[in-house]
């Protein structure tokens, strides 16, 4: 029985990490695409505000904000 609730609690836990994993992954492509970007200087000051807010929810431990901001961020870059 305890090993069946371990086992539940494993798998409820496994898109939480895989998540938290996603982020870095998510900042080094936006880091990647930065130095060869057209963009405007409004929207290259945008894209690098989205992308430090991406970093900083990531590190209070929010996952789902740092995703979306990351992903508005590799949205403008057209990645």
């Amino acid at each position: 029985m305890i090993t069946r609730i371990i086992i539940a609690l494993s798998l409820a836990l496994a898109p939480v990490a895989a998540f938290a994993n996603s982020c870095p992954t998510q900042m080094a492509a936006i880091d990647a695409a930065l130095p060869n970007a057209s963009l405007s200087d409004a929207d290259m000051a945008k894209v690098k505000e989205l992308r430090a807010k991406g970093e900083q929810l990531h590190q209070a431990g929010d996952h789902a904000g740092s995703e979306a901001a990351l992903g508005e961020a590799k949205k403008m870059l057209g990645i």
